[in-house]
C-alpha cells in the first residue's frame, strides 16, 4: 500500500530537515538507535544501515563492525560522510546514496538489516521490508526502530490530524503496528523477534524480525 510520502515529497523534506536534523532528532532519538544499533551487532559484524541520514548512530558501532549505510538524500549523507571522517569511524565501510525500494546488493548479503525511524517514512513500507529482507541472510534479522501510532484515544486523534502534514513532515505520525504485523504473517519463515517500547516515554519500539528458511 502506497500513500502520500512519495520520493520527491521525501527528498524535498529532508533537504529542509538537513541544516538542523541532529539538533531536532539526536537527544529524542538516541536510545532507540543505541537499541537498534545492539541488537543488530549481535546477528554478525555484516550491518546494513537503512535510511542512515547524517549518521548520528555512526559512532556507536563498535569498530570490528562491517556497516554500509544508505540514503536516498544526498544532503543529509554528506553530513553523514563528514562524521565518518572526522570521528575516523572504521566501523563504516561506505555510504551511499539508494533507494530503499532498490537496493543494489545481492540476496542474503548482510547478517543484519538495520533500519532506524525510517519504515514510517518510506513511500512502500511493505515492499521497503521485503528489500531488506531479500538482502539479509537466513538467520539473519530485520531490526527497526519507530513509533507506532496509537489504536485509541486522544493521542490517536492527535496523530491522525498531524497525519495530514506527512509530506511536509516526511513522515506518518498515524503508522498502524498491523503494516508491520501484517507483513511479517504474511512473509514465509519471518518471526516476532521482540517488539519493545524504548525511552523517552515510549515513544519510540524497537522490533526484531528473525528471518528463517522460507
Amino acid at each position: 500500500m502506497t500513500d502520500a510520502l512519495d520520493k520527491t515529497a521525501l527528498e524535498a523534506a529532508y533537504a529542509r530537515w538537513a541544516p538542523i536534523y541532529d539538533y531536532t532528532f539526536d537527544a529524542v532519538m538516541a536510545p532507540g538507535r543505541r537499541a537498534a544499533v545492539a541488537a543488530a551487532e549481535h546477528c554478525g559484524p555484516r550491518i546494513l544501515d537503512v535510511g542512515a541520514g547524517t549518521g548520528l548512530e555512526f559512532p556507536l558501532f563498535a569498530p570490528s563492525s562491517n556497516v554500509t549505510a544508505v540514503d536516498l538524500s544526498e544532503i543529509m549523507l554528506r553530513r553523514a560522510r563528514d562524521r565518518v571522517l572526522q570521528k575516523q569511524l572504521r566501523a563504516i565501510n561506505g555510504v551511499l546514496v539508494m533507494d530503499a525500494l532498490r537496493l543494489a546488493f545481492a540476496d542474503g548479503t548482510f547478517d543484519a538489516t538495520l533500519a532506524p525511524y525510517v519504515i514510517t517514512v518510506v513511500p512502500d513500507p511493505e515492499a521497503t521490508l521485503d528489500e531488506m529482507w531479500r538482502v539479509t541472510r537466513p538467520g539473519g534479522e530485520l531490526v527497526l526502530v519507530n513509533h507506532i501510532g496509537a489504536e485509541a484515544g486522544l493521542l490517536a486523534s492527535f496523530e491522525r490530524w498531524l497525519a495530514r502534514h506527512a509530506p511536509n513532515l516526511g513522515w506518518r505520525p498515524d503508522f498502524p503496528w498491523a503494516r508491520i504485523g501484517g507483513w511479517i504473517e504474511r512473509k514465509p519463515g519471518a518471526r516476532l523477534l521482540e517488539r519493545r517500547a524504548l525511552q523517552p516515554l515510549g515513544l519510540f519500539s524497537l522490533v526484531r524480525i528473525g528471518k528463517g528458511e522460507a
